[in-house]
C-alpha cells in the first residue's frame, strides 16, 4: 500500500491541569464512561473520546482508513487568542507537549504541529523554538487572532520566525463571523461559517503581502481554502479592472493564491475539482478532520477518485508541506 498521509486531525490531552487562577475559560477534560467532555467556561464545548489522546485507537482506525500518517495539530478552540498572554503561554505548552509525546512514541505514524499564544507576538516569537526543538513541523492559528486579521503586520515577526525555523502555518477557522445571520444557531458554525472564515482570512494575507515578504513561508488553509476558490473569478475579474482593486494585490489573485496549500475536506467530488483547477494539484493534501463528527471517512481515497491524482503524489505534497524529507 502507497503511504497516504492525512494533514487534517485533532488532538485533545487526556488531562488538562486545573488552574482556578486562569482565565474562566480556562478548558479542562471530564472523563465519562465511554466518552469525555471538553468543558469551556463551565460549560460543554465539544464531547469526544479517547480517539482525541489515545494513539492505540487512532491506529486502529487509520488501518481502516488507509492512513499511514496523520498531522496532529489542537483541537481550534485550544489556540485560546483570546486568553491573557500567560494564561495561553501555560496551555501552549501543556498541548505542544502531549503532541510531542505521542509522535515521539510513534514517529512512524504521527506527525505534529503546535500553538503558540498568537495575541503576544513576542511570546509566540519565543515559543517557535520549542515548537522546533519539540520535533513538532509547524503550528496552527485561528482565522483571526481575536480580531486581528491575519495580514496585520502586527502579526510579521511572527511569520518571520516560523519562516526562519522552517515551520509551517494552518490556518483554522475559528469564532467565525456571520452566525447571528444565520439565526444564532452555534451549530451552524463550522458547517456554514467556517468556509466564509477561512476565505475572509485568505483574503486579508493576500491583500497584506504576507506571501511576498515571506515567501518560503508554507501556508497551509484547512477546509480546502473553505470558500475562496469561489471567489477568486470574482477577485481576478476585479483585479482585472484595475484601480483601486488592483492596487491590493501584489500579484494575480490567482497566482496568489497557488502560493498556498489546501486540505481537500470538501465531501464533494466535483468541489474538490473545482478547487485543483483554480489552485493546482501540486498544492493539495489529503485530510480528514479526524476524529471529530463532520471528519471525511477515506479520505485519501476520496482525494484520489475525485481528482485522478495518485495517494503518491498527494503525499510528495504533505512531505514538502511539512518539510518530511
Amino acid at each position: 500500500m502507497v503511504e497516504a498521509i492525512d494533514t487534517h486531525t485533532h488532538f485533545v490531552p487526556r488531562h488538562i491541569p486545573a488552574e482556578p487562577a486562569r482565565n474562566p475559560l480556562w478548558p479542562s477534560v471530564e472523563l465519562r464512561d465511554a466518552s469525555a467532555a471538553v468543558i469551556v467556561g463551565g460549560k460543554v464545548f465539544r464531547v469526544i473520546d479517547s480517539r482525541s489522546w489515545d494513539a492505540r485507537r487512532r491506529l486502529e482506525d487509520m488501518a481502516i482508513d488507509d492512513i499511514e500518517v496523520q498531522v496532529v495539530s489542537p483541537m481550534p478552540e485550544l489556540l485560546s487568542h483570546w486568553f491573557p498572554p500567560a494564561d495561553a503561554d501555560a496551555l501552549c505548552r501543556h498541548v505542544n507537549e502531549g503532541i510531542a509525546a505521542l509522535c515521539a512514541d510513534h514517529p512512524r505514524h504521527f506527525v505534529g504541529i503546535g500553538m503558540v499564544p498568537m495575541q503576544d507576538v513576542t511570546l509566540a516569537v519565543r515559543h517557535m523554538e520549542d515548537i522546533r526543538l519539540l520535533g513538532l513541523r509547524g503550528v496552527e492559528i485561528g482565522t483571526h487572532i481575536n480580531g486581528v486579521p491575519l495580514g496585520d503586520a502586527r502579526l510579521d515577526d511572527v511569520y518571520a520566525a516560523a519562516e526562519q525555523a522552517g515551520l509551517m502555518v494552518m490556518v483554522h477557522p475559528l469564532h467565525p463571523l456571520g452566525l447571528d445571520r444565520m439565526g444564532g444557531r452555534p451549530e451552524l458554525a463550522a458547517v456554514a461559517a467556517f468556509p466564509l472564515e477561512t476565505a475572509f482570512a485568505a483574503v486579508s494575507l493576500m491583500t497584506n503581502g504576507v506571501l511576498e515578504r515571506f515567501p518560503t513561508l508554507r501556508i497551509l488553509l484547512s477546509h480546502g481554502g473553505g470558500a475562496l476558490s469561489w471567489l477568486l473569478p470574482r477577485l481576478g475579474h476585479a483585479y482585472g479592472v484595475g484601480a483601486p482593486l488592483q492596487s491590493l494585490f501584489a500579484r494575480t489573485p490567482a497566482e496568489i493564491a497557488q502560493s498556498f496549500y489546501y486540505d481537500t475536506i470538501l465531501y464533494d467530488g466535483p468541489a474538490l475539482q473545482y478547487l485543483a483547477d483554480k489552485v493546482g494539484t501540486n498544492q493539495l493534501v489529503v485530510g480528514s478532520d479526524y476524529p471529530f463528527t463532520i471528519k471525511q471517512d477515506r479520505s485519501a481515497q476520496f482525494a484520489e477518485r475525485a481528482l485522478s491524482v495518485s495517494r503518491a503524489a498527494l503525499a510528495a505534497n504533505a512531505r514538502r508541506l511539512f518539510a518530511l524529507g
